[in-house]
């Protein structure tokens, strides 16, 4: 039985044509201004075929691992498809891993080779090579990457390709008995997780895995067709980008590929994509910058503002959110405030073209999700992991509920276990740990089902409501229950805090570490006549963190008094992958705030 992914890039060229593009890299700084350099269907078959046939003629057999350490790019998804054409393994690595994590992993798959992207990634596999006695090739993608002195590892992925072009009979042969061969138990891929305690562990995501992930979204995401483009700007590591993708090439929708996250905007504005996966994060900075724009405006602007919000919410979360006619009065008033001001948002956005924008990853606050469906925006909350090849649940078109995750896919079991603990059973779900029994037991129960580690319950729709991260879940000395992600999603909601790291493990009270909006607050520094020569000093004034304050506790109306923040320390820092202080997928890493900050901690406890 053939696999969706397996022949995927020959049945495209196929199916929408071999002239037809299938997606572009994004260059923010190309000579000539921004643009894009698009790939056909064709070119992208032949690629795939070029670099299937080099790995069978370098050694690469059916279940060998390689590696894939590299920024977002094209590249990635060549390898992919080179390595399903031959029944190998793509094995994702953080593009911003440390070379003891890239030596962990490589080590941990006994990858026969890696793929690089540039020269950082480079220098971190030269660094440890001599320490992964399984790694015979590395191949590197950026052509500016000058090899070292006695380096015979390695080739760029150009000649790699041209290796192929030049493949001998036998070996093309051998790739197509392969193919031919390929069975939906074989692994796709081993996605480890970003590890926010302990070491990380590969989970085995099987062709079966993703065959059913794609049918179920099919299904679910009926709204979409190949008329639609996106933009790929998660790491291409992460399981939601990666499933994200694949569907889309199987959906025939143009990927647009963003090489740097922190240019998302930019790479926005440029393409006008009609559709995008993303972190909660990412809508949290738009939905400041709009509110920033929002307290600026006054007069006619500011009262427009205002009454295009009460009549898109009324319009769209009262009758098309459950799929009823809007009376004749409401829509054609929603239809001038679309016209004169949200168009008008969508644009300065982006999102003009908007079909549905999929959100997941960790909570989003239900004020920013009416906020943007009030708007026009459609965007698509869920749930998922990478043990389950992304999405468990997630908004339906019509009768989706606010403050949810969605409803169950298609084909999945959802129960709660105990200490209401989601639970899922589905082909979708992985077969275990890569060589980690012990963790594969435990995360099933006796009769099967995957333990999630997240809490929650159904509504009255049947939607599936988010209520802690069982692991992060902790408890005061008072013996009060916290849930520190409502927290510290609520306070995401500001534009003038960037992060926030709630405290209070067996401690008298809650506090937080806040990181501010710098640029936020000094601009109302500047405004207020609040002097300070550096960021240090700004997050020291005692104006400053009266006004953050103040603003902490309007945020927490609908809190317990328990649950309320009592203290808080601010920092002149970001929080950051590189600093280990952030996982890769962008979620805090709390034991290692906890150690790296305890003398702040402490003092808010003095």
């Amino acid at each position: 039985m053939s696999n969706i992914l397996t022949n995927l890039a020959r049945h495209g060229a196929e199916i929408y044509g071999a002239d037809r593009e299938v997606f572009a890299r994004i260059d923010l700084d190309s000579p000539g201004g921004a643009g894009t350099e698009p790939t056909t269907w064709g070119d992208f078959s032949a690629d795939v075929d070029a670099v299937a046939y080099a790995l069978e003629t370098i050694g690469i057999e059916p279940g060998d691992m390689v590696a894939v350490f590299a920024p977002n790019c094209p590249e990635i998804l060549l390898t992919d498809f080179a390595c399903f054409r031959n029944r190998a393994v793509p094995v994702a690595i953080y593009a911003t891993s440390s070379p003891e994590q890239v030596r962990f992993i490589l080590n941990d798959s006994a990858a026969r080779a890696v793929v690089v992207g540039g020269a950082a990634q480079y220098r971190a596999v030269r660094q440890i090579a001599a320490e992964c006695p399984a790694l015979k090739h590395i191949f590197t993608i950026d052509s500016d990457i000058e090899p070292d002195a006695g380096d015979n590892m390695s080739l760029s992925v150009a000649s790699l390709i041209e290796l192929g072009r030049m493949a001998s009979a036998k070996s093309r042969a051998e790739v197509e008995l392969r193919t031919a061969a390929a069975s939906p138990d074989d692994i796709a891929t081993l996605i480890y997780t970003s590890g926010t305690t302990g070491e990380p562990k590969g989970a085995i995501l099987p062709h079966s895995c993703f065959d059913a992930a794609i049918d179920m979204h099919k299904a679910r995401l009926d709204m979409l067709s190949s008329a639609d483009t996106s933009v790929c700007f998660l790491p291409l590591s992460h399981i939601f980008e990666k499933a994200w993708t694949y569907f889309c090439l199987t959906m025939g929708i143009k990927v647009f590929v963003n090489r740097d996250p922190r240019r998302i905007q930019e790479a926005v504005a440029l393409v006008r994509p009609t559709c995008m996966c993303s972190v909660p994060r990412f809508w949290e900075k738009v939905y400041a910058a709009v509110q920033e724009k929002m307290s600026r405006a006054g007069g006619v602007p500011a009262l427009m503002m205002r009454r295009a919000l009460a009549i898109g919410a009324k319009r769209n979360l009262e009758y098309a959110r459950l799929g009823l006619k809007a009376p004749w009065w409401l829509e054609a008033r929603y239809r001038f405030y679309d016209r004169t001001v949200f168009s008008k948002l969508r644009a300065a956005i982006g999102v003009e073209n908007g079909n549905i924008f999929p959100t997941a990853g960790a909570p989003l606050s239900s004020r920013i999700v009416e906020f943007f469906h009030t708007c026009g925006i459609n965007i698509v909350i869920g749930y998922g992991l990478s043990e389950t090849t992304a999405t468990v649940s997630c908004f339906p078109s019509v009768g989706y509920q606010i403050g949810t995750v969605g409803t169950v896919l298609p084909e999945l079991q959802v129960r709660l276990g105990e200490d209401n603990e989601i639970q899922v059973k589905g082909p979708t779900v992985m077969r275990g740990y890569y060589r980690r029994e012990q963790e594969t037991a435990r995360a099933f129960t006796d009769d099967g089902w995957f333990r999630t580690g997240d809490a929650g319950l159904f509504d009255s729709s049947g939607s599936i409501v988010l209520t802690e991260r069982l692991k992060d879940l902790f408890k005061t000395s008072n013996g009060k229950y916290i849930a520190p992600q409502a927290i510290e999603s609520r306070l995401g909601e500001d534009r003038y805090i960037e992060q926030v790291a709630v405290i209070g493990d067996s401690r008298k009270y809650v506090t937080a570490i806040i990181i501010p909006a710098f640029e936020a607050l000094k601009e109302y520094a500047r405004k207020h006549r609040i002097a300070f020569d550096s960021v240090e000093e700004l997050v020291e004034n005692s104006e400053i963190r009266r006004f953050i304050a103040e603003r902490i506790e309007r945020l927490q109306n609908g809190f317990a008094g328990f649950e309320k923040i009592k203290r808080f320390t601010l920092l002149p820092k970001e929080f950051t992958i590189e600093n280990g202080e952030l996982t890769n997928t962008l979620k805090i890493r709390r034991p290692v705030i906890n150690s790296v900050y305890a003398d702040q901690i402490e003092a808010m406890y003095a």
